[in-house]
């Protein structure tokens, strides 16, 4: 049995049988042509491209229509990177210069590309390489006709483990063949996650080297919440899986019921619960799930992906669709919280946040748009006029000082000057607010709650700048813990800053779908909580079976504690207590 851990990407847990994609990147042999064969071999080139083009056009039209124009827009990259002659131009100046085979100088050229990005220090780059390797073998695939990486020939349902799935292949997955997928390579933000998580496949990435000791027909077990990948699963382990599959089934019938009711506590206090989303077309599946409006729509996702900055018009097109899919319930729209490890496809775009010493220190957020007027600007103009169509909350993030707060609220008051004057409508009341996801912002919270109309507290980077802890690196992943009494006391002030200036206060991090906090932070006085939609109805069964006394109770104890380790299992022992076996399926083997 082997148990590896790497970064969840998508949730699920599911128990099949492993395909093994064969690496395509095999080497190429070397072979010198005849003066004579070289044009002929130039030709075989120009044919291969036209091919590719061809090909990566149909999957961008496909991907249109199944998951919408924002994850069409990856295969924009591939587009562009074949019609560059820059790049091929190499081909055939190789093919000319040293005589060889058309298929060795498009090995040779790409698997140079690839190497370069992957040596490169920025994430960025990295996260690439899976776009090159996947346009090397879709070239190579016309030129050589042995490729065996094909997934159209899974003919059962299957875990699909690759060294790095690209994203022409996962847009192509079958959902009812492929029930997971796992890669050795990506990150969070790669092409591969976001589609994965879009088609609802449960998915794991960075586990390293995964496909060196796998083997196609061997039992995996995936499980996406954890992050965590079983080779063939002991007798015992099998069991517990097929339990907490099964369990999972009953529990999701069960949470199902909970739709349309209230989530509101014993002693009547109704709870908000809102749903995360990156793109319009999952408004539908967070409203299925129970949410009762969008609390953040991350409006980034509509740069990583495109070749230019989106212009006002597609993001206007894409903000009202949001808007017209909630019918009427609201939507907060936080500004672009591009940088650190959101890297935009646009290399104009990208410019600024390369070849930074710290990238979550350095430029991102709204620390980037305060550098980049005019794209600011453009984004505003795109929100405001979308508030004509519903209700509609602008959100600043990474807030930091007052100074920077104020500086982004004048920038939108002359947006909506220019508005005026041009006779466009808009929300002219629309409130605005602004992320605590910062220690500074969380001490001074009494100072901002007189600058906006809401916080909203973005736990997943308080709680890695308060402790100091790269949330996304697994050697020191023990250290990031919501559970942390520093982390807890500034959700503390924060909160009481909010209630005494009554300003309203939700909490958007992750933590806010994690049982275990529930009751703390209804005790602590959270009354609005938005998250990712699948945690929607877990968390409202809670709350429909505890009063407010009983979570008064948990947080005056909770905050007593002087470590994380204790605060976890006191919280834990509580949520057992209204909901047995709450964390049965969190804890298997490990």
């Amino acid at each position: 049995m082997l148990v590896k851990k790497g970064i969840a990407v998508s949730p699920g847990v599911a128990i099949y049988k492993a395909v093994v994609l064969d690496n395509e990147d095999r080497p190429v042999p070397r072979r010198t042509i005849p003066v004579a064969l070289i044009d002929h071999h130039i030709r075989r080139v120009d044919s291969a491209l036209e091919e590719s083009i061809k090909q990566i056009t149909e999957v961008h039209q496909q991907t249109t229509e199944t998951l919408g124009e924002e994850l069409a827009k990856i295969f924009s990259f591939h587009l562009g990177m074949l019609a560059d002659p820059a790049l091929t131009d190499q081909f055939r100046a190789m093919v000319r210069k040293e005589r060889v085979t058309a298929e060795y100088a498009v090995y040779s050229v790409m698997t140079t590309y690839a190497q370069t990005f992957l040596a490169h220090e920025n994430s960025y780059f990295r996260d690439r390489v899976g776009d090159i390797y996947d346009l090397k073998r879709r070239v190579l695939r016309q030129l050589i006709t042995s490729g065996t990486n094909d997934l159209s020939k899974v003919d059962a349902p299957s875990i699909v483990i690759a060294q790095d799935l690209t994203p022409s292949q996962t847009a192509a997955l079958d959902k009812s063949k492929i029930m997971g997928l796992a890669t050795d390579v990506g990150g969070r933000t790669s092409h591969t996650a976001i589609l994965a998580h879009a088609l609802g496949i449960p998915a794991i990435v960075g586990l390293e080297d995964l496909t060196q000791r796998v083997e196609s027909g061997d039992t995996v077990i995936i499980d996406g919440h954890r992050g965590v990948i079983i080779v063939e699963p002991d007798a015992g382990q099998l069991l517990e899986y097929k339990q907490e599959v099964r369990r999972i089934k009953k529990l999701d019938a069960e949470l199902g019921k909970l739709r349309d009711l209230p989530a509101v506590t014993k002693d009547g206090t109704e709870i908000s619960l809102l749903g995360n989303i990156e793109f319009p077309t999952e408004v539908p599946d967070a409203l299925e799930k129970g949410a009762v409006g969008i609390g953040l729509y991350r409006t980034e996702f509509l740069y990583l992906s495109a070749e230019h900055e989106p212009t006002e018009e597609q993001q206007y097109d894409s903000y009202v669709e949001t808007i017209r899919n909630l019918g009427g319930k609201p939507l907060t729209i936080r500004t672009l919280d591009l940088g650190a490890d959101k890297i935009p496809e646009s290399a104009e775009l990208a410019a600024p946040m390369l070849n930074e010493r710290n990238p979550f220190l350095g430029l991102r957020s709204i620390r980037l748009c305060l550098q980049n007027l005019p794209m600011f600007r453009t984004q505003l103009r795109a929100i405001l006029r979308a508030s004509a169509e519903g209700p509609v909350k602008i959100m600043f993030p990474l807030i930091s000082s007052v100074m920077e707060l104020r500086q982004a609220k004048m920038i939108l008051q002359d947006v909506k000057e220019d508005l005026d004057d041009q006779d466009i409508p808009f929300a002219e009341n629309i409130p605005v607010g602004m992320m605590i996801e910062v220690p500074s912002a969380a001490l001074q919270a009494k100072t901002f709650s007189k600058e906006v109309d809401f916080f909203s507290i973005g736990t997943n980077d308080l709680i890695q700048y308060t402790v100091a802890v790269d949330r996304a690196n697994e050697r020191i992943a023990n250290l990031y813990s919501a559970g942390h009494p520093a982390v807890i006391q500034l959700l503390k002030d924060v909160i009481r800053a909010a209630d005494r200036s009554d300003t309203d206060v939700s909490l958007c991090g992750e933590m806010a779908g994690q049982p275990e906090f529930i009751m703390l932070l209804l005790g602590l006085g959270l009354r609005s909580f938005s998250m990712t939609p699948p945690a929607i109805p877990e968390v409202k069964r809670l709350i429909r079976s505890v009063s407010l006394d009983q979570c008064r109770r948990v947080a005056r104890k909770a905050v007593g504690f002087d470590s994380d380790r204790e605060v976890l299992n006191y919280l834990r022992d509580e949520v057992n207590k209204v909901m047995p076996k709450a964390f049965d399926g969190r804890s298997i083997g490990f």
